[in-house]
């Protein structure tokens, strides 16, 4: 647990050191910090429009490969499998030819 000083401006604003921006992501659009009080603790905790850990999913790439995946479902380019066993059975003919 590390501990750091910030000066509260006249404003009531206060900067977050860039390392820990960083560290929670907080650098980036939309971000926000909740601010908790309890027992004479005010306690902040970062809140992401998209939690850091499913941000891979709103990349460029991902969402273009997502686009190409909807385009080929609306075209019916699918196949679909009622078992497990199935589904192993169509792997094997693709992989045979």
């Amino acid at each position: 647990m590390a501990s750091t000083f910030v000066t509260v401006q006249s404003r009531g604003t206060l900067a977050l050191p860039a390392d820990v921006r960083r560290r929670y992501h907080l650098d980036e659009p939309g971000a926000q910090v909740e601010v908790i009080e309890r027992d004479g603790v005010i306690e902040l905790r970062p809140h992401l429009p998209v939690a850091a850990d499913q941000q891979w999913f709103w990349t460029e790439r991902w969402q273009t490969r997502e686009r190409e995946v909807d385009a080929h479902v609306a075209a019916g380019e699918v196949t679909t499998h009622d078992s497990a066993d199935d589904f192993a059975a169509h792997l094997d003919t693709l992989a045979d030819e």
